[in-house]
């Protein structure tokens, strides 16, 4: 019977997380208290972990085997009009009333972490196996098997050497 309710909690939690336009791969896990959303279309790869309490709120896509740990944002620069003349900011228009407004894509590659807290801006590419750090602000982009930290972001060394990434590459490949 326990068995039974989690499954049950876990598909409710499930429905109010994942919100429209988010396509979800095979084995993924989302935390409890995130929320995924796009305007247009989020795809998110298989064997995805999604921490608890995490906004993913843009549109791109999330690849394979990725790691992003609990209170992480991926969300858009230029969500809310910043001047508008004549409105309060609570009451400014938002940008998915006007398509032509909306934040350029997020790109997760595979094989990426991306630490607690960190903060990972709209139109952004992350590279395959990059390592962003806990509290980083990522305004450009991360090159694969880049490690990154800071607010805002700047590289602080590499996952492997060029050695160790061909054979990861090659091993890996093998296990998928």
């Amino acid at each position: 019977m326990t068995r039974l309710l989690t499954r049950l909690a876990q598909r409710l939690h499930r429905c109010y997380a994942v919100r429209g336009n988010v396509r979800v791969g095979p084995d993924v896990h989302i935390g409890l208290g995130s929320v995924l959303w796009a305007p247009r279309q989020l795809t998110v790869g298989g064997n995805v972990h999604i921490g608890k309490g995490c906004t993913i709120q843009v549109d791109g896509s999330i690849g394979t085997g990725v790691l992003i740990a609990n209170r992480v944002g991926i969300v858009g620069r230029t969500d809310h009009a910043l001047r508008q003349v004549g409105s309060l900011i609570r009451d400014a228009d938002w940008v998915g009333h006007h398509p032509e407004r909306l934040s350029k894509p997020v790109r997760i590659e595979d094989d990426v972490w991306i630490g607690y807290g960190a903060v990972v801006l709209s139109g952004i590419t992350v590279g395959r196996g990059a390592v962003v750090a806990a509290g980083a602000v990522v305004t450009c982009n991360v090159r694969p098997y880049e490690i990154v930290a800071g607010n805002p972001a700047r590289p602080v060394g590499r996952r492997f050497t060029e050695g160790e990434i061909a054979a990861h590459e090659r091993l890996i490949s093998r296990s998928a």
